[in-house]
């Protein structure tokens, strides 16, 4: 296990490499310059400067050695928009509001999409199936900032249940979770219920009925744990969709996390900030999508890990 974990770690480096070069020069090839809005209020002499200061004039080769140095060292550099403040203090700050909007939407995916998928398939071909079906594919098919429309209108603005933006309280992490969560919660429901009416037709379980076990008991015992693996294996895919699409759910409902910083920094040209976020995040993903491979291999003992000798 051990061995297998070094190699992953490994393989995550060097992906990590990838995306830091590969976003250090996307964002010297892009037009522009995050101090061209200020060329009618300033003179080139103090362009000049803030270019020096910035490093900006320095060759492309030193800008990248510089840049990859400093994130080795986990220093992304100070905010080139928001004069005096680094970019780690600003992901220190917004990152806490973003990973509750994600761990939120992230338990009411995999919780709902379970129990409709479980019921789904402990019905099939019944109201039941139907119903859970009908609404895994509405929530697949609708895009979460459609819903997240809907939703503010009709709970926020109709009914008045709920609020519309914001994050003050514990009522403002509904509206925005459900809206980011309800799209991955049907393809969980989904791929549950496919798994689990597999597992139902499979030895074991026509086992366990012949020794008088309850439906329930056997899925609950037995076959659910193994119709988990592929959600499981979803989990790393799933993590990414929510952390990117939280960019947008936290800009429509005015979320004062690292989404909305993103957002902002492409429109300013925030050199920094936007290969700061960028590379956290994959930091992120790439750690999540680790602790799911790991994951698996537990949940499934059957897997022989690559390079296991035992």
């Amino acid at each position: 296990m051990a061995k297998y974990i070094l190699k992953r770690v490994g393989h995550s480096l060097l992906s990590l490499f990838v995306i830091v070069t590969v976003t250090f020069f996307l964002m010297r090839l892009a037009p522009g310059n995050p101090f061209a809005a200020e060329q009618q209020v300033v003179t080139p002499q103090i362009q000049e400067q803030l270019n020096e200061a910035y490093g900006l004039n320095d060759p492309w080769y030193e800008q990248y050695f510089t840049y990859v140095k400093n994130v080795a060292t986990l220093d992304f550099g100070e905010s080139m928009k928001y004069r005096g403040r680094s970019t780690n203090d600003m992901i220190a700050e917004s990152f806490p509001v973003s990973v509750t909007l994600g761990a939120s939407s992230l338990l009411f995916a995999i919780g709902f999409g379970v129990l409709l998928g479980v019921l789904s398939a402990m019905y099939h071909n019944k109201a039941g199936d139907y119903i859970a079906t009908i609404v895994a594919v509405l929530g697949i098919s609708i895009p979460s900032f459609v819903l997240a429309g809907l939703m503010q209108y009709q709970l926020g603005l109709q009914l008045g249940w709920l609020p519309i933006s914001g994050w003050k309280s514990n009522m403002h992490v509904i509206l925005p979770s459900l809206a980011l969560g309800l799209g991955y919660m049907g393809n969980i429901a989904k791929m549950t219920r496919s798994s689990l009416l597999e597992q139902n037709t499979s030895e074991y379980v026509k086992l366990a009925k012949a020794k008088g076990l309850k439906k329930w008991g056997i899925v609950f015992k037995h076959s659910l744990k193994n119709a988990l693996l592929p959600v499981v294996t979803y989990l790393g895919p799933l993590t990414a969709g929510i952390l990117t699409g939280s960019f947008v759910i936290e800009n429509i409902f005015a979320i004062p996390g690292l989404g909305r910083h993103f957002v902002q920094s492409i429109n300013n040209r925030d050199y920094t900030l936007i290969m700061g976020i960028t590379v956290f995040f994959a930091i992120v993903l790439l750690i999540a999508v680790l602790i799911v491979d790991v994951l698996y291999v537990f949940l499934d003992p059957r897997i022989q890990l690559e390079g296991d000798d035992n």
